[in-house]
């Protein structure tokens, strides 16, 4: 198996929301608490501040994303680096910002929100679609793991407080969740956090384990097929990009860590396609 490498040195106090841009064939990653999108191309990295944190994000075309910040979500011109919001979300509670996030196949995006400090019960999972922001879970302390199966089947999504990752079905026609969600991994007798998550092209999910030092892959029945060694403890969120979509991206968080790698972005080749991140519909 291989070895995870470095793919930027840059130490994200809390790195998350790496987005495999398929257009532009480049990566943008997000460090929440410094405020800051992040991305490398052939010129080197580069990196936009703003003046509240931005977690995660969807391509709507070549120039543009759908950037989520902790009050809001917003259209970003990748070009001159402004962004105009396009729905306000939670902008009159100071207690939560907006975390984890992923276009799904429709066009729509699921956003996550939580506590600043993860007050319990502070947050919620939504959908922005046709443009209009739906919330679709409650009562969210940790928000993580969304994400899609290729057959469009289901979603999956965390509360990491709750240590359970969810399988929610999914209308076939519009994406909108239908019947009640399932568990589908439970992680409440382990010493470690599922944290942010992505289903490859072969319907199997792989989970960033906060704690563990690794991300791990489960068949579509729960199985553990293979985990996959990190430097840095508090893995957050991986992402499938590259040529042929087999390099795996996983970010990690510098804060409250002592390890030496702690916030860098690392890359492995598995050898395994993931899916191409869908395009977001405004």
């Amino acid at each position: 198996m291989t070895e995870a490498q470095v793919f930027s040195d840059t130490a994200c106090t809390l790195g998350e929301g790496p987005l495999w841009h398929p257009e532009r064939k480049q990566l943008f990653w997000f460090d929440i608490l410094s405020k800051k999108l992040l991305t490398r191309d052939t010129d080197g990295e580069q990196s936009w501040s703003f003046g509240d944190c931005v977690s995660t994000a969807g391509w709507v075309d070549t120039d543009t994303l759908l950037m989520a910040s902790e009050s809001g979500l917003h259209h970003f011109d990748i070009t001159t680096g402004q962004r105009k919001l396009i729905v306000p979300m939670e902008a009159d509670n100071p207690v939560t910002r907006s975390n984890d996030g992923r276009a799904d196949p429709w066009g729509g995006f699921w956003i996550g929100t939580m506590g600043f400090n993860a007050e319990p019960g502070a947050g919620a999972i939504y959908r922005f679609y046709r443009g209009q922001l739906k919330q679709l879970v409650g009562d969210v302390t940790i928000s993580n793991a969304i994400c899609f199966a290729p057959d469009h089947s289901c979603a999956y999504y965390t509360d990491t407080a709750d240590a359970r990752i969810m399988r929610q079905p999914l209308e076939q026609t519009d994406g909108w969740p239908v019947g009640d969600p399932e568990v589908f991994l439970d992680f409440s007798d382990e010493d470690f956090g599922p944290d942010g998550a992505v289903v490859d092209s072969e319907g199997c999910f792989w989970n960033a384990q906060w704690g563990a030092a690794r991300v791990a892959r489960y068949s579509t029945e729960g199985a553990l097929l293979s985990t996959w060694a990190l430097p840095p403890s508090q893995t957050t969120c991986p992402a499938f990009g590259g040529p042929d979509l087999t390099t795996l991206f996983i970010t990690s968080a510098a804060n409250d860590s002592a390890d030496p790698q702690a916030g860098q972005t690392f890359s492995l080749a598995t050898g395994i396609a993931g899916q191409r991140e869908h395009q977001v519909r405004l």
